[in-house]
């Protein structure tokens, strides 16, 4: 897809671009650049330069036929965002005067039933976010102790019935290995139980806490966080948009303390948002993508 539609729009376009002001002699990092909805509206905003990063190689593809009439002044770059210290020191970049990190699964990813991020559609047991390495959710599925499981449900996807659905999981996997998605949300609704209309899929927290786990979404967040804003220029601004409470919650800790540092040394950022920006009304209604978005920024200071 090489236009924006309204499932593929760029989430709170008019937020990120007032507060990255992007100038025509200016460097910025598009951390996770999807589809390029985000990094062609840099790019038309005056944008000189825009690095997207991402590590689905499937999404570079479409960002690269999307950004083609601006090959002078994009570079895309098959690497996890958590790698930016990396990508740019291979550069020779020292500083950069904006980045933008577009968290969470794209609705390209989504709407993918070769994928298997969603229970709205069957296909294999997936999840890779880079479908180039790692183990499959299948292959993790196959082999994780029922504690474990129950963890990772409780804590990444906030399920109050975490234990009674890893138990589920595993009683079923070890008669028969998981391979579909619908499989495993049919397991999942089943040990979930409760009415018969619910406003969300019983099986939706545990395929989140499933995503972020087989991804690792949330380790090294705030790493990348912190190294981020120290290679921001003086007066460069980080903005990141965030899809649910686990990652909020992390990029709102590390920005205040990225402000109010514990040991008392002077702060190299302040924070723009003490409180998250939240698309509008019509924004949910036109993109509804964007409906538990949060985004919060931090300006580097001298």
């Amino acid at each position: 897809m090489t236009t924006a539609t309204p499932s593929h729009a760029p989430v709170m376009p008019a937020e990120v671009l007032s507060l990255l002001a992007p100038r025509p002699d200016g460097l910025y990092v598009d951390c996770t650049v999807g589809l390029g909805g985000h990094t062609e509206m840099l790019l038309n905003a005056g944008a000189g330069r825009v690095i997207g990063l991402d590590r689905d190689v499937n999404a570079l593809a479409h960002a690269r036929t999307r950004l083609e009439t601006f090959s002078a002044r994009v570079e895309l770059v098959h690497a996890d965002y958590r790698t930016l210290p990396t990508v740019l020191a291979e550069r020779n970049i020292t500083g950069i005067d904006g980045a933008l990190a577009d968290l969470g699964v794209s609705s390209m990813q989504l709407d993918d039933a070769e994928r298997g991020f969603s229970f709205r559609h069957d296909g294999p047991l997936d999840m890779r976010m880079n479908a180039s390495a790692g183990e499959t959710l299948a292959d993790r599925l196959a082999h994780v102790d029922e504690g474990t499981l129950a963890d990772v449900i409780y804590q990444y996807g906030e399920e109050r019935h975490a234990r009674r659905i890893a138990r589920a999981i595993v009683s079923a996997r070890d008669r028969q290995p998981l391979a579909r998605t619908a499989e495993l949300a049919s397991v999942v609704r089943r040990a979930a139980g409760g009415g018969t209309w619910q406003r969300l899929d019983p099986a939706t927290r545990t395929f989140q806490a499933l995503r972020i786990w087989i991804n690792g979404e949330l380790d090294g967040l705030d790493a990348f966080l912190q190294s981020t804003v120290a290679t921001l220029h003086t007066g460069g601004r980080l903005v990141v948009i965030a899809f649910h409470s686990l990652e909020d919650r992390i990029v709102k800790h590390t920005f205040r303390a990225i402000a109010k540092p514990a040991d008392e040394t002077e702060p190299i950022g302040r924070v723009l948002t003490p409180k998250p920006l939240e698309p509008t009304d019509a924004e949910r209604e036109e993109n509804p993508r964007s409906r538990s978005a949060k985004l919060r920024a931090m300006e580097r200071v001298a």
